[in-house]
């Protein structure tokens, strides 16, 4: 694909660009030409030759001049916009116009007009923020933006993606976790497990014995079997298989299964692994931005007030 942004390919679409505009006025200039063609009488001929219907002539009329001159123009102010804005391959313009540019300095603009609203959020403690209502709206406009479109409007998640609205964590629940979590992204892996468990047996076995941690239906004997499996997962869950904030590890004792709960979706889990990516918002977000942003997370889940879980 290295090939397609090679400088070569500029230097295709300036040329094909300004010959198909010279191409035009060529086409013009042919079509404005009035060809006289005399007739046998020797009189002009007013038609071009064509005939239908036995007596309905097609005159041989130049064009308008209103049409012809609104051509020329439309082609001058063509090579006119060529020179002073990027469209002639890599050519950037004179004007240095760019519609990235134009984002940016659109963000900066719009940056500069919210700082004052944003200003007096960014000390206040979050409960002061879980409390006020303009905080609040605030913060739920950020979340239909940025975040709705896998955690579900009200927050509530689906499979693959985390309910924000109850006390289950993968990295923490607190203000500074949230903001981090918010700002940088999160990257979620649990390895294939098969081949450190064991054959099929073994990993139906670690199945019911996980289950078994949350008292989820499993069968007993199976999953007397498997606990010694579990060491494997141990590094991660801990031994209890209560999970771990610092990898993201979650709890396996609960009855919240983010990628679907039974013997045949822990078993998918254990032989295939899972990989989940959050994107960082820290270049769409300011730190302003991202704490309101963060204080909100945390009114889905809790009353201002309320510790952290």
């Amino acid at each position: 694909m290295s090939d397609f942004f090679s400088s070569g390919w500029s230097l295709f679409v300036a040329i094909a660009t300004v010959v198909s505009m010279i191409a035009c006025l060529v086409l013009l200039a042919i079509a404005a030409r009035r060809k006289i063609v005399l007739r046998p009488d020797g009189q002009p001929d007013e038609t071009t030759g064509h005939t239908w219907d036995g007596d309905l002539s097609e005159l041989n009329n130049p064009l308008p001049r209103w049409w012809m001159w609104l051509f020329i123009l439309s082609v001058v102010f063509s090579f006119a916009y060529l020179l002073l804005y990027p469209g002639a391959g890599s050519h950037a313009g004179q004007l240095g116009w760019s519609s990235t540019g134009q984002y940016q300095a659109e963000q900066r603009e719009a940056g500069e007009a919210l700082a004052p609203i944003y200003a007096r959020f960014a000390q206040a403690p979050v409960e002061q923020l879980m409390r006020d209502p303009a905080a609040m709206g605030i913060g739920e406009r950020l979340f239909v933006n940025h975040c709705a479109a896998c955690h579900g409007s009200d927050g509530r998640g689906s499979k693959g993606f985390p309910n924000l609205t109850d006390a289950d964590w993968l990295y923490g629940g607190d203000l500074a976790t949230i903001e981090k979590t918010i700002a940088e992204g999160r990257n979620g892996l649990m390895p294939p497990m098969a081949a450190a468990v064991g054959g099929a047996g073994e990993v139906n076995q670690l199945a019911h014995y996980v289950l078994s941690l949350s008292n989820s239906p499993h069968d007993a004997i199976a999953a007397a079997q498997g606990k010694s499996k579990f060491m494997a997962c141990a590094g991660c869950h801990g031994a209890g298989g209560k999970g771990n904030t610092a990898l993201g590890a979650p709890d396996l004792t609960d009855k919240v299964w983010l990628h679907g709960w039974g013997v045949e979706a822990v078993t998918a889990m254990v032989v295939q692994g899972r990989s989940n990516r959050m994107p960082a918002h820290a270049e769409r977000l300011s730190p302003e931005q991202i704490r309101v942003l963060a204080a909100y997370v945390m009114s889905l889940s809790r009353s201002p007030g309320t510790t952290a879980p």
